[in-house]
């Protein structure tokens, strides 16, 4: 099943694993940023707060060539190469990438590998903004990056692109935002409490405090999940069977996905960051008295919003509200079957849609 799993590689959805990366995996520098005394937005204090991200390409003598990719759930610092390399829209002999891994993924402070009193259950809430606000630190005090070409995020780090243009509305000279929202709205908060009910169900998992990974909950987990990932005619039209072996039966695509939908991903780890995901709104951004509207007026730097037609997670009813209301926007909704997935180039069709839109609109031309 490894193929097909490849689809929902650390919930990327991408299929760079399988395509030829920008460069091996062991040549891209891995880095962690620490912060001290890191305080939340909810008031918590972590004595050290460790952000994890990766480098691509060299920073030019002025600093002004850096575009930055805020990663989505659980993703690594290879969640973007789908983008990134010859043939595709992030040319590393020009550019500088950098890219951050979310609090969470289990490589940056997370609730399983943060010792007492913050190990586990007891790690603190992490909101969107306390993300951007810890990377914002990264660029500034340990890259010594003040601007930004560009940001760049799909799913959860599209969440981020749109906190960063209201937090920091001129920080970069471009954004895009491909299968993610603004605010994440109630039916999203729905369908992520289903997912974390279905998880902490198994009694192994002993409200957080497990001594073994709770494998029921973590299957029906997967299995709640995997029915929101695609679209409907997607599953109808059996597309999964573009990255199965010959004689790939429907049980066993839904048996991968149930039984090792994100190898050896912490129960914990995963509920944090599904936590950061349902409370993300930027209109409760500081100024803005809890109106999403207000803040996405506020928005200075042009937009390239790309919501996948099919996508379950981030509905593109959601997209065209929000489009309303921001200034400059493009809205290209992307013309695909694969769900969620399409904002992260699952398929050969949506990477050269993404690619040509990106590489587009990072030139100027729309």
């Amino acid at each position: 099943m490894r193929p097909l799993l490849t689809l929902c590689l650390l919930l990327g959805f991408t299929i760079a694993r399988a395509q030829a990366p920008a460069k091996p995996a062991d040549r891209v520098p891995h880095h962690f940023f620490t912060l001290t005394n890191f305080r939340t937005e909810g008031g918590a204090v972590l004595p050290q707060a460790r952000v994890g991200y990766g480098t691509y390409g060299h920073l030019n003598a002025r600093r002004d060539n850096a575009i930055l990719l805020p990663s989505h759930y659980l993703a690594d610092h290879h969640g973007y190469e789908w983008l990134i390399g010859l043939g595709k829209c992030l040319d590393t002999t020009k550019l500088f990438l950098v890219t951050t891994e979310l609090f969470g993924n289990g490589k940056s402070s997370s609730p399983s590998n943060t010792p007492e009193p913050f190990h586990g259950p007891r790690f603190p809430v992490m909101t969107i903004r306390d993300n951007v606000a810890a990377v914002h630190e990264l660029l500034t005090k340990e890259l010594r990056i003040t601007h930004l070409r560009a940001i760049i995020g799909f799913s959860m780090g599209a969440q981020q692109a749109f906190q960063w243009a209201v937090s920091y509305p001129t920080f970069a000279d471009r954004l895009v935002a491909t299968s993610g929202t603004a605010k994440n709205y109630p039916h999203g908060v729905v369908r992520l409490e289903g997912q974390i009910a279905a998880l902490t169900a198994d009694a192994a998992f002993n409200n957080g405090d497990y001594t073994a990974p709770p494998k029921k909950g973590l299957e029906a987990f997967g299995t709640v999940w995997t029915g929101w990932l695609f679209s409907q005619e997607w599953w109808r039209k059996e597309l999964w069977r573009t990255y199965s072996p010959p004689g790939t039966t429907f049980a066993q695509v839904l048996s991968g996905f149930r039984t090792d939908f994100i190898p050896g991903a912490d129960a914990n780890d995963l509920i944090l960051q599904m936590r950061t995901w349902e409370t993300h709104d930027v209109g409760t951004t500081p100024g803005f008295g809890g109106d999403v509207e207000k803040a996405l007026r506020s928005i200075k730097a042009p937009i390239l919003y790309m919501p996948s037609e099919t996508d379950l997670y981030f509905p593109v009813g959601d997209a065209r509200y929000e489009a309303a209301f921001i200034p400059g926007v493009t809205l290209r909704p992307i013309p695909s079957l694969w769900g969620h997935t399409a904002g992260a180039a699952s398929n050969p069709a949506d990477a050269k849609f993404l690619n040509d839109n990106i590489g587009q609109f990072l030139a100027g031309k729309q």
